[in-house]
């Protein structure tokens, strides 16, 4: 068989390779559906990745299963092979394209990093923290009103500001593509533009400590309506993070976000339903069975969580409701999910109860 035809039989069976592998890589490592604008140069450089990837790993075996198999010694052969102790051409060959192949995939690199972070007209500005382990949102151009999931207009280009408030952490959502290091004392950035309504999960995408794998927030992409109606909502909910415990526990004594302790508990020391709050920290209260206790912490906790553990002198059992200490939890856990505050609704109440002295 002539030199040709070998050279024929090689690049058909090449680029056969090449094709049968990218649909194989491509078939093995989907990519999630893209949400961004930003996502289609960073998959199209994906693509090509695919592409030399399958070309050089189909030229290697290529030229050395058709060696091995059409070169073989033939039975009855006993002459040496012939000796070769090199080809400079081959060598420069082989050192030059794949520089130039490697020189010319980092200038594409940087051309999209450039064009994937270049700031857009009428970019939003959203302000993201991130802790161990979770993550927090606020809006600067509506009042800086605070969110614990990010919510998106769909097809508004959006710039985040994010920094650590402890370690490392990694803003990353697959069907974004893209993905920032969030570093603590520093502000990063990262750019896009939602383009698909729908909900997404945020991941940290740096190891940050023994609860990194739960380190998660939703993301939603919604139209421009729900968009406004969401920052109307934001805007109404109280600076939480920002209020002392007593200021939140006057909150939850009230009706309009709280628990409504208001219908039993005066502030006044007006006898209601249940014992008034005024003066009784700290104070001698006089149980049912004869007992004196003091109205220390523990007792106005396990008085909040626990009624009917101790009954003041006066008072009926089974007037308060036994299951503060589950709809606490569930309040706790709705503003932890919404808002990435962490807060104690039973220490908030027992603080704003140490602030009505008599």
């Amino acid at each position: 068989m002539s030199k040709s035809r070998h050279l024929i039989n090689v690049v058909l069976l090449v680029l056969i390779g090449t094709v049968g592998l990218y649909f194989l890589f491509d078939f093995m490592f989907p990519l999630p559906t893209p949400a961004v604008s930003q996502a289609g140069p960073i998959d199209t450089m994906f693509q090509a990745h695919f592409v030399i990837m399958a070309f050089l790993f189909a030229l290697i075996m290529v030229i050395m299963m058709y060696a091995v198999f059409v070169f073989r010694r033939q039975p009855g052969d006993e002459e040496d092979a012939a000796h070769v102790h090199g080809n400079t051409t081959l060598e420069i060959v082989w050192t030059v394209v794949p520089t130039i192949v490697v020189i010319a995939f980092g200038i594409y690199g940087v051309v999209v990093f450039n064009d994937i972070r270049a700031a857009q007209e009428g970019e939003m500005v959203v302000e993201v923290i991130g802790r161990q382990w979770s993550w927090s949102f606020s809006y600067p151009e509506y009042d800086d009103a605070p969110a614990g999931q990010l919510v998106l207009p769909v097809n508004r280009p959006v710039v985040l500001h994010m920094e650590s408030e402890d370690v490392l952490h990694a803003f990353w959502v697959p069907e974004f593509r893209v993905k920032q290091d969030l570093l603590p004392g520093r502000v990063t950035e990262l750019r896009f533009t939602p383009t698909v309504i729908g909900d997404y999960k945020l991941r940290c995408a740096e190891i940050c400590g023994a609860e990194h794998a739960a380190m998660l927030a939703d993301v939603r992409v919604v139209s421009q309506a729900e968009f406004d109606q969401f920052i109307i909502e934001a805007q109404d909910e109280p600076p939480w993070a920002e209020l002392t415990p007593a200021e939140r526990g006057e909150i939850w004594y009230g009706t309009e976000r709280g628990f409504n302790c208001v219908s039993c508990h005066s502030l006044d020391g007006t006898p209601g339903v249940g014992p008034s709050w005024l003066g009784i920290y700290m104070a001698e209260r006089p149980m049912d069975d004869g007992r004196v206790l003091i109205g220390d912490e523990e007792y106005l906790l396990l008085s909040i969580l626990e009624p009917n553990a101790d009954i003041v002198a006066g008072y009926q059992p089974g007037n308060m409701p036994l299951n503060y200490g589950e709809r606490f939890a569930e309040r706790e856990a709705e503003l932890m999910d919404r808002l990435g505050i962490e807060i104690d609704i039973a220490d908030d109440l027992v603080a704003f109860i140490k602030t009505l002295a008599e």
